[in-house]
């Protein structure tokens, strides 16, 4: 059931937006970019997210719904001879779009070389990249792009395309046997999908390789006319094909998250090993110290205020310094991390934060709160009442600060550790029982 080796995901790439799963926000009823290709302009963007969640096909999509020039380059193998090349291609090819996969590959100067092109329109720029471009694509560029995150598939979303690609890959066995004159065609059982599911980690492209290596593994197997899928005939497939670690695949995302969850759980031990797997796969050491600065901010906060400073320099060492040398530098910090007491009482209170905001929009600021540089607003009342903090005892005064609908609201609770417990107990001091710290 193959078609000259083509792989299934290529084979089933959608060919307009109606057959796009997934990315509702952006492609949906009401997406935005649903609306522009409507509209029939779009400008420079980046998209952002995990591998096989639709980047490549929607910058595709975009191309073809808009019948421009397409132009595709992968930063991996590319470089400003090549964005230069596309450029001079482009003036003469009006609404030109690039594609630059990977762009978060591209060093400065080569990130440098789009910017006249994408500001002049030129090129209309679409990047993909499976890293944050705050950290990997630099300000100038990143202010002429709108950014649009691209999130895992969810369930629904791997089912549909699961039952998508069981009926295209039985019609095309139906077709393969009508041009070899044959009377039969292989009938696909969908049996169970939670290994499938499971392996994908909602990567779509890694669950239409796995639904093609269980089905291959099947037919290799059995004679019968009728492939069933279960749980066990994919992972006995799944098995085969098992490398020591995919920087790009299932394992990237596996290891790291063990990595994390044992710097969370404050075994050093779990760390140092999961951080010698990826370092020995080749991965990327400044994905890991990114992921070490947020861990430190999320997961211990304020019970240990300098492990993101320690986390922030580790990535700044490493980008400087690079392997071999750089496996020292990550397992210092890592094994820090591992052992600072822990709190995700600052991750809590922003969380919290965010949902009220949502929930109760946009709320006037307090008057006495509020700047009054003219002497029309000092007459509207713009800041009367404010008590300057350092006019008082202890550098401060007893006010409300939050909006009145939402007024004594306590956003943050401070963790039980020692750090944490000073915090809740000045903060008891100062606001009494306004709060209940």
């Amino acid at each position: 059931m193959q078609n000259n080796h083509v792989p299934l995901a290529e084979r089933l790439r959608p060919q307009s937006l109606d057959d796009f799963i997934g990315q509702k926000h952006l492609v949906g009823k009401n997406g935005v970019l649903r609306k522009m290709l409507i509209n029939q302009k779009i400008s420079s963007m980046i998209f952002w997210g995990q591998a096989g969640v639709g980047k490549t096909t929607l910058a595709m999509l975009i191309a073809k719904t808009l019948n421009k020039p397409f132009f595709t380059l992968s930063a991996i193998s590319s470089g400003v001879k090549e964005v230069r090349e596309v450029i001079e291609k482009a003036n003469a090819q009006v609404g030109t779009i690039l594609f630059i996969d990977e762009i978060h590959r591209f060093n400065k100067t080569q990130q440098d070389a789009l910017l006249g092109a994408v500001e002049r329109g030129t090129i209309t720029l679409i990047g993909a990249t499976t890293e944050n471009p705050s950290f990997e694509v630099n300000s100038a560029l990143l202010s002429r792009c709108h950014v649009y995150r691209l999130y895992p598939l969810e369930k629904d979303d791997l089912e549909q395309l699961l039952t998508n690609a069981i009926k295209f890959l039985e019609k095309e066995s139906t077709e393969e046997n009508v041009d070899n004159m044959q009377g039969h065609k292989k009938t696909i059982l969908l049996k169970e999908n939670e290994a499938l599911l499971r392996l994908a980690g909602g990567d779509g492209r890694k669950l239409l390789n796995t639904l093609e290596t269980s089905i291959n593994f099947a037919i290799e197997n059995t004679n019968k006319e009728e492939i069933v899928l279960t749980d066990e005939l994919v992972q006995q497939a799944v098995q085969q094909k098992t490398v020591l670690y995919d920087k790009s695949g299932e394992q990237h995302y596996e290891i790291i998250s063990a990595f994390i969850k044992s710097m969370r759980g404050s075994d050093p031990n779990a760390t140092v090993y999961w951080l010698a797997r990826m370092i020995e796969g080749g991965e990327d050491p400044l994905f890991i110290a990114r992921r070490m600065i947020i861990l430190a901010s999320e997961d211990i906060g304020n019970a240990n205020p300098t492990a993101l400073a320690l986390a922030t320099n580790c990535f700044q060492a490493v980008s400087y310094i690079g392997y071999p040398e750089a496996r020292i530098i990550l397992s210092q910090t890592a094994i820090y991390l591992a052992n600072s007491p822990k709190s995700n009482a600052c991750y809590v209170a922003i969380e919290k934060a965010l949902q009220v905001v949502r929930q109760t929009g946009d709320l006037p600021v307090p008057m006495h709160l509020r700047n009054a540089p003219t002497n029309l607003m000092k007459n509207e009342g713009y800041g009367k009442g404010y008590q300057y903090a350092h006019d008082y005892p202890q550098n401060f005064a007893l006010q409300e600060y939050l909006p009145e609908k939402i007024a004594g609201m306590k956003l943050y609770e401070p963790s039980n550790n020692p750090r944490e417990n000073e915090m809740r107990t000045r903060l008891k001091q100062l606001w009494k029982e306004k709060y209940g710290y």
